[in-house]
Order: C-alpha cells, then structure tokens, then sequence
C-alpha cells in the first residue's frame, strides 16, 4: 500500500512540474525576398509569467534564429514590441500568455505600418508626424535666468496633460485607426494627442503654431473619433479624449 501511495504521489509531482505548451504562429514575410507572406508554428512551453515576448524569443533563441522582431526594455516603458497578438494589438512583453486563454497564440504586425520584417514595421511615417507637431516646450522665456524662479503649475495645471505625457511611441494607437487605414497624410491620433499635451501645458507658448499645423485637409478633422485608438493604448492614455478637447481650440471653445 505504501508503494503504491509513493507511485501515484510521484505521478501526481511529475504531472504538476510538467511545462504547459501553446502553439505559436509567427506570421513571416521579408518584402526583400519573399513573394508570399506565412506563418510559421512552433511549439512553446510556459509558465504563469510567461511573456508572449518570451515564447518569441523562445523560438528565436532555440528553433528559429531567423525570426523578426523588435523588442527593448521587456517592462512596457519603451514601445518597441507592438504587435498583433490573436488580433488585437498589443505589447508583447506585457502580454502574458495566461491571460489569453488559448492553445493557440498568433503574433502579427501591426496594421497601418509598413512591413519591414515578420514582426518587425517601420515607425518612419509615425515619428515624422510626432516631430511635426513640435513635441516640446515653445517658450522664448524658457531659460531660468540669476533671479527668477521655475515656471510652477498647480496640480489642476497638470491634471490637463499629465496622461498625455505618458505615451511610449508604441504606434498601437495607430495601427487600429481608420483613417490612417485609409489616408496615407493622416497625421494620426497619436501625434494629435501629443499637439494637446503641449497646447494644454500652460508652460508653452507655441498653441497657435501647432493649431495651424493641425488644421489641414489630413490634419485633425479626418478623425471620425472612432474611439479605437483609446481602446488599445498600454499606458491609459486617451488619444480620442485629447483630439477632442484638441477641437475645442481650433472651434474658439477653449482657450
């Protein structure tokens, strides 16, 4: 009896300290050299911290060095790892795979960029439009000089833009809006929402510079405010909140 009481506690260890797998399907396709986009399967084991970014970098590192992809910081301050993940953009590296409840995870990349490799697009178009708006402080006083004091806000000051200073650059907010889908000059709700950060800060003084930046035929009225872009951002900002209130100058309602 005791035998038999050993067995099945062994039995019962072994099956408690035996990994749990996903399939991973890893969308694959090099504009340079292939005619045909694919995915590509592996199996992956995982724990209850397992990162979708881990199970890449699983494959990457023991089956497939060939894979592409795009990753920094693994703690979800940098932006680097946006993706599709079973169709919703996301970050990886703050994916876990616990958390989707499925068998199958499948990584693609972000729609409304341009492929460069696999998992991997191109931000080119993003961080123009980000530089564009002039994402910084305008003020020709900015220099403290011997005998003045800091520009002070006060909390109710900071309270406008605070969220909006969060944004990593990650391009999901992007990647899930249609009008960048279908207006390859949008200039896109994640640079629209930077323009607020700065017009909202009380600390600048380059609010009627950028309203004219904004204000074209691709500028901030071919938004329809689908709202998508808030859905998906990984840090709480609320790029369609920022647009809005972004109209209410151009409109003479705020000032």
């Amino acid at each position: 009896m005791a035998s038999n009481n050993l067995q099945v506690s062994q039995e019962l260890s072994r099956v408690k300290t035996q990994p749990k797998s996903i399939t991973l399907r890893i969308f694959r396709f090099n504009p340079k050299t292939d005619s045909k986009k694919r995915f590509s399967e592996h199996k992956v084991p995982y724990e209850k911290w397992t990162t979708v970014l881990d199970a890449i970098l699983h494959v990457k590192n023991n089956s497939d060095h060939s894979v592409g992809v795009r990753y920094s910081c693994r703690q979800a301050s940098c932006g680097s790892c946006g993706m599709k993940i079973n169709g919703r953009p996301r970050l990886a590296c703050f994916t876990k795979i616990n958390e989707l409840n499925s068998d199958v995870i499948t990584v693609e990349p972000m729609d409304n960029f341009p492929i460069t490799r696999d998992l991997v697009v191109g931000f080119e178009r993003m961080f123009s439009t980000h530089k564009k708006i002039k994402p910084f402080i305008i003020n020709p006083e900015s220099e403290i000089k011997p005998g003045t004091k800091e520009f002070l806000q006060s909390p109710e000051d900071v309270e406008k833009y605070i969220q909006f200073a969060n944004c990593i650059k990650c391009g999901l907010c992007n990647s899930v809006c249609p009008t960048m889908a279908t207006d390859s000059s949008f200039v896109g709700p994640q640079a629209l929402a930077q323009a607020y950060r700065y017009v909202a800060d009380t600390r600048d003084k380059g609010k009627d510079e950028r309203l004219k930046i904004i204000d074209d035929s691709h500028g901030i009225f071919r938004c329809h405010f689908a709202g998508s872009c808030s859905q998906v951002c990984p840090k709480g900002v609320d790029p369609a909140m920022g647009i809005q209130l972004l109209r209410g100058y151009l409109l003479g309602f705020r000032s």
